[in-house]
């Protein structure tokens, strides 16, 4: 029998998460022996095979690109996972969202900049008007919070979740914590 897939993926976030991910030290080789790890930016996998059983997602939705990704992630999987508080709460990527785009950009490409003020145009996802959590584009099974969470709530979270039950978040995490 095949183990069971986790893909892992990295939207409009610092990384902190997969940081966190990292920190279960040598407690990964155990969930190597658990899961087969099909798409992650920490392994440079990073198309969506057609069928995942548990995806953690970092970061909030706050591009076209991002938007696409977890459409077709959310088809393919079977627990989809909002893991840190930029995919349960849209977190620092949201802060933007009181502010017109176009003072967003002139401020960061015109007014702070010393040297080409310009503002880039080419090859670049398409900046939604908000960054929003992933639970506001798609379902989310399980939400993960914390900045980022940490290395033994995840390791606890997936481990339980592999075991076929559902984990006590509120037992080992909130909101910034």
């Amino acid at each position: 029998m095949s183990k069971p897939t986790l893909a892992t993926i990295w939207l409009d976030g610092c990384s902190g998460c997969h940081m966190s991910l990292l920190d279960i030290d040598e407690r990964i080789l155990q969930l190597g022996e658990l899961v087969d790890v099909v798409c992650s930016p920490i392994v440079d996998h990073k198309k969506f095979p057609e069928h995942i059983d548990i995806a953690l997602v970092e970061g909030s939705v706050s591009t076209d690109e991002d938007e696409h990704k977890i459409r077709v992630l959310r088809q393919r999987t079977r627990t989809l996972v909002a893991f840190g508080d930029c995919a349960v709460t849209g977190n620092v990527p949201a802060m933007r969202n009181a502010f017109p785009l176009a003072a967003l950009f002139s401020r960061a490409y015109n007014e702070t900049a010393t040297a080409q003020q310009q503002t880039p145009a080419e090859r670049l996802p398409h900046l939604l008007k908000h960054a929003r959590p992933v639970h506001e584009i798609v379902p989310v099974d399980i939400y993960i919070p914390g900045c980022p969470p940490s290395a033994d709530t995840i390791f606890t979270v997936l481990t339980e979740l592999l075991a076929g039950r559902t984990p006590d978040i509120a037992a080992l995490t909130r909101i910034g914590a």
